[in-house]
């Protein structure tokens, strides 16, 4: 006899229907991408990836069948106009899915760490180590086709040393010298500086592509804020005569023509505010210097508050899909006959 399952925890409903989000508009992006893509190792990675967010998403819907789970909107076929123009050159296809795979190992990841049932904590590992070998994969190719930015090296330490002085971690006077970064600092900086680049490549596409002014606006200033946070971020290398991060070519074409819905791309900027607010959450806990601590603060304000001005305008034009939750029990109180 089979023994019966748990009902599902709270972060368990928010983890499936999260994934469920995230691979249904993947696969909408990644099917459009594969429509006009030449170079054949690209097409593989790029295929490869689109039949994961397939797979994934078949398994989701088992699941919620299962527990008469509501399944989520999400994004479908009507979210993407497959007629309009090519708009994502190839390297920007493989860069895309490189740093979007970066960004599921750190979800699904979350995801393992909040489940509890056994088959939720299977689903959600099989996708860890898909996603993981998917950014391996990505990340080879990139290599070979010499569009991807190695961090900077540094010398191998020969000996290990300890902090002998609080002047470590200072760095907020503007006429005191600054000390040396440390490597720890110098993968962050690098790292958010990748990620900016390739979110203000989206938001330069979605922006051109959008009928909407509100919409265009919006992007057009999530493109300012990204310039402008690696701008800081190579400032702080450079001010270290460390090389600033030779960012891919990886252009989009000039079409005007819509290709994602205004829900899609608002969603998909959506989603990379909040793992970039993550990323720099965890680059300011890690960073020792305080001029480095402070710019993470208060870059991560800066973006809560441009991603509060895009839900504004996904609630006004109903786009935003709400998350599971519970009933307000006041208001039930109140109602009831």
């Amino acid at each position: 006899m089979c023994e019966e399952k748990a009902p599902l925890t709270s972060s368990e409903i928010g983890s499936l229907w999260t994934g469920y989000m995230n691979d249904s508009m993947s696969k909408q992006i990644l099917g459009f991408m594969l429509k006009y893509i030449k170079d054949s190792d690209i097409k593989h990675i790029i295929q490869h990836a689109y039949d994961l967010s397939s797979t994934h998403l078949e398994k989701l819907i088992t699941i919620f069948k299962e527990e008469q789970y509501a399944i989520p909107n999400g994004f479908t076929e009507q979210d993407v106009n497959m007629n309009a123009p090519w708009l994502f050159t190839d390297l920007f296809s493989l860069t895309y899915v490189n740093h979007m795979s970066r960004v599921g190992m750190l979800t699904y990841s979350g995801f393992t760490a909040v489940s509890y049932r056994e088959d939720i904590c299977d689903y959600f590992s099989e996708c860890l180590n898909e996603t993981n070998k998917l950014y391996n994969q990505s990340l080879k190719i990139a290599m070979l086709k010499g569009v991807n930015a190695r961090h900077p090296y540094i010398e191998v330490p020969k000996e290990t040393d300890y902090v002998d002085s609080k002047k470590y971690y200072s760095g907020l006077n503007p006429f005191a010298s600054k000390r040396p970064l440390n490597a720890v600092e110098i993968s962050h900086l690098y790292l958010n500086t990748m990620t900016n680049s390739i979110g203000a490549k989206l938001c330069l596409a979605f922006s051109q592509t959008s009928p909407l002014k509100e919409v265009q606006d919006f992007m057009i200033r999530s493109k300012e804020v990204s310039q402008k946070h690696i701008k800081v971020f190579v400032d702080a290398l450079l001010n270290d005569n460390i090389e600033a991060p030779h960012v891919p070519d990886v252009a989009v074409s000039n079409s005007t023509t819509q290709a994602f819905s205004d829900k899609l791309m608002m969603f998909h900027m959506s989603l990379l505010m909040a793992a970039g607010i993550g990323n720099y959450a965890t680059a300011g806990a890690a960073s020792q210097r305080s001029d480095l601590m402070l710019n993470y603060e208060r870059l991560s304000l800066e973006v809560t508050r441009l991603a509060k001005s895009g839900a504004d305008i996904m609630i006004q034009h109903n786009w935003l899909e709400q998350p599971p939750g519970t009933k307000d029990r006041e208001k039930l109180a109140k109602n009831k006959e």
